[in-house]
């Protein structure tokens, strides 16, 4: 008789790998998305989850929660989203003067979720975003950085845990 083997186990998906791995590397995994300490502890401290939108969910919540400490920490870690190579010299010019005024102003970078655009149409809402919110105040600046770091960790986590199977 021949001896059995076992199959090897299914590969689960990204998010029941995410629910069983240690913590620590559940919190390294996390701060891709968002690089907050606080907030990729809070995360894991609530595994497991039985699905996206309730990681995505709690991940919302916890994002509400930021300190201006942890928003500074989050904020420190990001940076301009990748636009189109073939821009003319002049635009990305234009969008480094911007870049450093809002962070000379405000004392972090500039965060931006561009999910959903047009790349064609990237660099006019980015340029547009920065001399607008120039003209905030830096609390209410703060609240539209971590509305843009929810929308940006929202898309990373949709990536991140998102099944990609069939």
């Amino acid at each position: 008789m021949p001896p059995q083997t076992r199959a090897a186990p299914a590969v689960g998906s990204p998010l029941e790998h995410f629910n069983t791995v240690p913590a620590d590397e559940a919190v390294r995994t996390l701060l891709a998305c968002l690089n907050s300490r606080h907030w990729a502890r809070l995360l894991v401290s609530h595994r497991p989850y039985p699905d996206l939108p309730a990681l995505l969910a709690a991940a919302d919540e916890a994002t509400y929660d930021l300190t201006p400490r942890d928003l500074a920490e989050a904020l420190a870690a990001e940076a301009l989203p990748a636009l189109p190579e073939d821009m003319y010299a002049v635009a990305h010019t234009a969008l480094s003067a911007a870049t450093a005024a809002y962070e000379s102003r405000f004392g972090h970078a500039f965060a931006i979720c561009l999910d959903g655009m047009p790349p064609n149409e990237a660099l006019d809402h980015a340029l547009a975003a920065i001399r607008s919110r120039l003209t905030n105040d830096p609390d209410e600046e703060r609240l539209v950085a971590a509305e843009e770091l929810r929308r940006l960790a929202e898309t990373r986590l949709t990536c991140t845990f998102g099944d990609t199977g069939p």
